[in-house]
């Protein structure tokens, strides 16, 4: 199994960034996808998750400003960023669950600065 985020990088207060994460190795269209992240010092956290069937849910600190999406016939799921604040600042990690089987991919660093 293997699960290859992208699309990280620096980006600007207000700003946007999109992630990217491409799986292989399991049949992606019967996995929850989801993004989660992880600051110096802090827990990981979930950021946003999409279901088999299409249903999301996000922390309560993207709503608004992220949209998780998933193209099942590319086993791609995307993280959409808009209105970056520092605080998204965070090692971001893709994950596919489907009980009892968890994966992740190996992060991909997401900096807010000007």
């Amino acid at each position: 199994v293997q699960l290859v985020e992208s699309g990280g990088g620096l980006g600007q207060p207000g700003g946007s960034l999109r992630l990217s994460c491409a799986a292989s190795g399991i049949i992606f269209s019967r996995h929850t996808m989801g993004w989660y992240r992880q600051a110096p010092g802090k827990q990981r956290e979930l950021v946003a998750r999409i279901t088999s069937g299409g249903s999301r849910n996000y922390a309560d600190s993207v709503k608004g400003r992220f949209t998780i999406s998933r193209d099942n016939a590319e086993n791609t799921v995307y993280l959409q960023m808009n209105s970056l604040k520092p605080e998204d600042t965070a090692v971001y990690y893709c994950n596919a669950d489907r009980v009892p089987y968890t994966y992740w991919g190996q992060g991909t660093q997401v900096t807010v600065s000007s």
